[in-house]
């Protein structure tokens, strides 16, 4: 998650809502990114998709079995769609998204009967940094 928090950092830096995602297999990384939407004109550009892509890319594979997905905040729909399509093993994440997560808030992806895939859950690692990082860039935002 360290590493996931100072691609966050990376993001915020750039002007980018400050969230870092990571995907690794036996404690190698394979893929990371940060939230690229805006430098990239990509809606689609959010951290855990660039990681996936990567990782799959080193991979030569679009299928992630026994990789792990660490980020900074609970992934949307969109995210966590594409850890299910993608077959990652163990989602780990920092803060959790009430408005627009998708895991343990909203449409609860992973506990649907469509979700043909459903990774290991563990939320709250490194929620603290990664939640004062969000309030921070946000509120800067406001003033």
């Amino acid at each position: 998650m360290r590493r996931a928090l100072d691609l966050a950092k990376a993001a915020a830096a750039a002007g980018e809502v400050p969230i870092g995602a990571v995907v690794s297999r036996d404690g190698v990384i394979l893929g990371e990114g940060e939230n690229r939407n805006r430098r990239d004109n990509d809606p689609t550009a959010h951290a855990e998709i660039v990681a996936i892509r990567q990782a799959a890319r080193a991979l030569g594979d679009f299928r992630l079995t026994g990789c792990d997905l660490w980020v900074t905040l609970e992934p949307c729909a969109m995210c966590a769609g594409a850890a299910s399509h993608a077959r990652i093993a163990r989602l780990y994440y920092g803060a959790s998204d009430p408005k627009g997560g998708a895991v343990e808030h909203g449409g609860r992806l992973f506990t649907q009967p469509q979700c043909l895939h459903r990774p290991e859950v563990y939320g709250g690692i490194g929620e603290s940094e990664a939640g004062d990082m969000l309030r921070l860039f946000f509120a800067e935002r406001r003033d």
